[in-house]
Order: C-alpha cells, then sequence, then structure tokens
C-alpha cells in the first residue's frame, strides 16, 4: 500500500506531460504557419528552457563535477533526447498527427531492448510477445498495395519512428543514471535538443534573424519555452522513480489527447487499417506494463 501511494506523484507527473505533448503539436503547427519552421521553434523554445534552468539550478551547476563518471550518461541523454525531440516536433508538423504518434509509440518494443542491455532487465516470453504485437501493429499500419515491405512511406512516419527510439533510448538512460539529479538530467535534454536544433537548422538555412519575429511569436515562443522547462522537470521526476517499461504505458495517455484534439483541431481521422495497427501498438504497449522482470536500480 505504502509503495501504491508514493507511486501517486510520478503516475501524476506522466500523465500531466503526456496530456501537454498530445496538444503540443498545434502551437508548434501555428508557428511553422507563422514562418518559424520547425528546427528553429525546437531550438529556439529549448533554448528558452535551457536560460531558465541556468538561472534557477545555477547552484547545482556550479557544484557539479564536471570529471565525475557517470557524467557520460548525462552526454547520452542529452544527445537521444535532442535526436528524439526534433523528430517528434518535425514529425506532428508535416505528418498525420495519430500515425506519428503510434509509430513513435513503438518505444515499448525498443523500451524492453535497451533495458534489458543497459538495465540488466531480463526479457521473458512476454517480452518477446509485445515485440511481436509490436510490430504487427507497425507492419499493419505502414503496409501499402504496391510496396513489397512495409517500410515507412512519408517524412512523418519515419520522424515518428526514429523519434521513438531515441525516446526509448533516453527513458532508460535517465532511468540508469541515478547519480544525477533531476536538474541536471533536465539540463542536459534542454542542452541536448538546443545544440541539435541549432545544427539542424544552420543546415536547413532555417532559423530566422531575431528581428524579423513578431512579437505575437515572441509570446507563444516564451510561453512554450516556459511550459517545456516546467514539464521536464515534472517528466524527469516521473521517470526517474517509475520503472521503464511502466512509465511508457502511463505516457499513453497522450494517444488518448492527442486523437482528440486533432479530429476537433485539424480534422484529422485514421483508415480502418490504421485503427487496427494502431490498436495492436496500444495492446503491445500495456503488456509491457505486465513484464517481469528485476529491476537492479531499486535493489
Amino acid at each position: 500500500m505504502l509503495t501504491k501511494q508514493k507511486n501517486i506523484v510520478p503516475i501524476t507527473a506522466l500523465l500531466i506531460g503526456a496530456a501537454f505533448w498530445g496538444v503540443a503539436w498545434y502551437p508548434f503547427r501555428l508557428l511553422e504557419l507563422s514562418g518559424i519552421r520547425g528546427e528553429a521553434s525546437t531550438t529556439f523554445t529549448y533554448f528558452i528552457a535551457l536560460l531558465i534552468g541556468l538561472v534557477l539550478f545555477h547552484k547545482q551547476i556550479r557544484t557539479f563535477n564536471f570529471w565525475d563518471k557517470a557524467v557520460y550518461l548525462l552526454v547520452w541523454i542529452g544527445v537521444c533526447s535532442g535526436l528524439a525531440n526534433m523528430a517528434y516536433i518535425l514529425g506532428i508538423i508535416h505528418g498525420e498527427v495519430m500515425r506519428v504518434l503510434l509509430l513513435f509509440y513503438l518505444a515499448p518494443l525498443w523500451t524492453i531492448l535497451f533495458a534489458r542491455v543497459l538495465l540488466s532487465e531480463k526479457l521473458g516470453l512476454p517480452g518477446y510477445w509485445v515485440a511481436l504485437l509490436s510490430l504487427t501493429g507497425a507492419m499493419t499500419m505502414l503496409w501499402q498495395p504496391e510496396n513489397d515491405f512495409p517500410f515507412p512511406t512519408s517524412f512523418g512516419d519515419w520522424m515518428g519512428l526514429s523519434g521513438g527510439i531515441m525516446f526509448a533510448l533516453a527513458n532508460v538512460l535517465v532511468r540508469k543514471n541515478q547519480a544525477h539529479n533531476i536538474q541536471l538530467k533536465s539540463m542536459a535534454i534542454w542542452l541536448g535538443v538546443t545544440l541539435i536544433g541549432f545544427f539542424a537548422s544552420w543546415k536547413m538555412e532555417s532559423l530566422p534573424f531575431i528581428s524579423d519575429i513578431s512579437t505575437d511569436i515572441w509570446l507563444l515562443l516564451l510561453a512554450l519555452g516556459l511550459t517545456i522547462f516546467l514539464l521536464s522537470i515534472i517528466l524527469q521526476y516521473g521517470l526517474t522513480h517509475i520503472p521503464a517499461n511502466q512509465a511508457i504505458v502511463i505516457m499513453l495517455f497522450e494517444l488518448i489527447v492527442a486523437a482528440i484534439a486533432s479530429y476537433f483541431l485539424a480534422n484529422e481521422t485514421m483508415t480502418p487499417k490504421e485503427w487496427i495497427g494502431g490498436l495492436m501498438i496500444i495492446s503491445a504497449t500495456l503488456f509491457s506494463a505486465h513484464i517481469s522482470y528485476e529491476d537492479p536500480i531499486s535493489q
């Protein structure tokens, strides 16, 4: 009973974060329509979150040991989170929201594999069942009669798939890294996304001059940056205290929010084939919560 009560706060934290990301595609699409491309809006919003973090967490940064033997985990958390967030935002801007999110939520499949390697979580028969069901669902969604193999056929699909892989790896690394506090892990994420976003913007030549951005757009960017700052702390708290396979299931709440939002805000609907594949992926995610394993971190 005591364990369940202790889990209420991190579970609530994950639900709040999931709800936000279920509607986050809408303001990013508004920014795209206003001339701020996805690479640039990602860079600006996470840079704002980074600046807030530098101000509020200066004590943790000042006492941080850069020669810490676990510092490599912060580096990889930043890199993987940067790639995951960039792929996610570009996917939801340019692709169909639910298709992108469902492919992104193949993450339980990748989580099982990464958790086995990095956390020594044993993969039993239920784990193989989850993997098979996830892949079957993805293949059902992606299969086209004219193609021999069900590969992603659009930019949004590729972003959803690759983003989910990086998201799963980042979650497992956050869980593995018990040497650093939530503030430092959040700083690593904001810095990683900012640097990768800046590099992508530079390569695509999509970073606008500050003077060219209107006041309304700046207000939207600032609001998103502040929201991302707050939600990063909330999510890191949840991911640090909940096992990786359970956390990804709780985050499924994002799909419910996104399905409602995309229908009413973008008039997007799914085909029967996409519904069938999506339900398989969701079922696999739910099954992943019941996988039994020894959690070496909690021992």
